[in-house]
């Protein structure tokens, strides 16, 4: 955690704004995009390759779209964790979201949090560091750290985001206070304040918090940020009509908008359209090719209440709002200067388990990158024949913080400190993915 070594960084920033992508579950590389068309029949995944649009690079008929975008796309097919060890959803997407491992001397916070931390808001009317819908079954895994509260994810909430009713809760004065009632009381609160001399950090942290809130009640371009129905129908149709196409989309309204940080995590909700539905993550331990539901009862290997991976509300609705946002980005200009990473928590196992499915797996498993610099059309590290081992350039999530970090010109030679003073080096243990830069 702590560092005496020097970190060696380009600190031009090449990014302004990271989008994450964070598809939470332990998404199968193996049917997605590291197939594996030469393991045994058996373990095999029944979704053959496809050509992408970059001659070489192949990934699997559930991704037909995203082959469209290979060209914008890095591959990083050699993720790991050393030793397998972080396989659990909880540690593992902790892992994720911070580069770090769980459990050290201090709660590191998310990298998202660094970055408010660091680099502040450029958009004065919305936090720095935001999460829609922020809901999952890992959303506890969010950790604000030793930073201060202005630094925490504000998560949008929402159950189905393509609902028309739905909106951010509480994103507005209450009834009965109006805007000229509001000011007076700050007004009164900074009367209040000039008595306070020379306020400690905690205070001032504390009044930073309170003012990036009062932003938000009273700008009305801060509701009007999350609200989707402006949002031409074509382009709401080629993100996708349901929650997750929505969520894509609201990430890049974000991004739009200058929030500096943006994490998506998604599941389809349940519906009647998807009967046994009530867990819509990529958790896949058993019946992982199933046209239908998982099953509803812990009868199996602890896959129920999820779909097959390739029914639509899987991998056909990720498949087609990450292409339309690859694309968007791209038309819009915005890709120049935002780092978009597509990010799981590990892989899946490269053999199947007597119940049909594929179980945790932390030794082999991918993440995509876009945007702000990063060169497309390419493939960095490669996975074992089986897709179980790393057998090129293994990076682990410390690399990813780092890579992020370095992309936003974030000096990791300066630490950041805790409250008591102590110094906490930036990745420590990581080194920026070169193939990115």
């Amino acid at each position: 955690m702590l560092s005496t070594k020097t970190i060696g960084a380009d600190r031009i920033a090449r990014a302004k704004n990271v989008l994450v992508i964070y598809e939470q579950g332990g998404l199968s590389h193996i049917d997605t995009f590291d197939p594996k068309p030469a393991a045994p029949v058996d373990q095999r995944s029944p979704f053959e390759p496809i050509a992408t649009n970059v001659p070489g690079i192949q990934f699997t008929s559930l991704c037909k779209n995203t082959a469209k975008v290979a060209d914008k796309l890095a591959v990083v097919r050699s993720m790991y964790h050393k030793g397998g060890a972080v396989n659990g959803h909880p540690d593992g997407t902790q892992y994720a979201l911070s580069g770090a491992v769980p459990g050290g001397p201090l709660e590191m916070p998310d990298i998202g949090g660094v970055v408010s931390h660091r680099l502040g808001t450029r958009c004065d009317y919305l936090p720095p560091y935001i999460m829609v819908p922020g809901n999952h079954e890992q959303a506890a895994q969010t950790h604000q750290g030793f930073l201060p509260a202005s630094t925490k994810v504000f998560k949008t909430g929402g159950r189905d985001l393509s609902d028309p009713k739905w909106k951010v809760p509480d994103l507005g004065l209450l009834a009965g206070i109006d805007s000229r009632r509001f000011e007076n009381r700050q007004d009164l609160l900074s009367n209040l304040d000039v008595a306070v001399a020379a306020p400690a950090p905690p205070i001032e942290n504390l009044q930073a918090l309170r003012e990036q809130a009062a932003e938000m009640l009273t700008n009305p371009a801060a509701g009007n940020a999350f609200n989707l129905a402006e949002e031409p129908d074509a382009i709401r149709q080629q993100y996708g009509t349901g929650h997750r196409g929505q969520c894509y989309l609201l990430g890049r309204r974000l991004i739009e908008r200058g929030v500096r940080f943006v994490t998506v995590d998604v599941r389809e909700p349940l519906s009647d359209a998807t009967p046994g539905g009530f867990n819509m993550n990529w958790d896949h331990h058993d019946l992982i090719y199933t046209s239908g539901s998982c099953g509803t009862v812990r009868d199996k290997a602890g896959g129920e209440g999820r779909y097959g991976i390739g029914h639509w509300v899987m991998m056909g609705s990720t498949d087609q709002a990450f292409a339309a946002l690859i694309a968007d980005l791209d038309q819009r200009g915005l890709l120049d200067e935002t780092l978009v990473c597509f990010m799981t928590e590990f892989g899946r196992t490269p053999k199947l388990n007597k119940f049909q499915g594929r179980d945790h797996w932390a030794y082999g498993y991918s993440h995509l990158f876009a945007g702000a610099g990063a060169p497309g059309g390419q493939v960095i590290g490669r996975t074992d024949r089986d897709g179980g081992y790393v057998a090129e350039r293994p990076y682990l999530p410390e690399d990813v913080a780092a890579t992020i970090y370095d992309k936003l010109g974030v000096d990791r030679n300066r630490p950041v400190y805790t409250p008591s003073n102590r110094p906490v080096f930036l990745a420590d243990h990581g080194q920026r993915i070169e193939e990115l830069f």
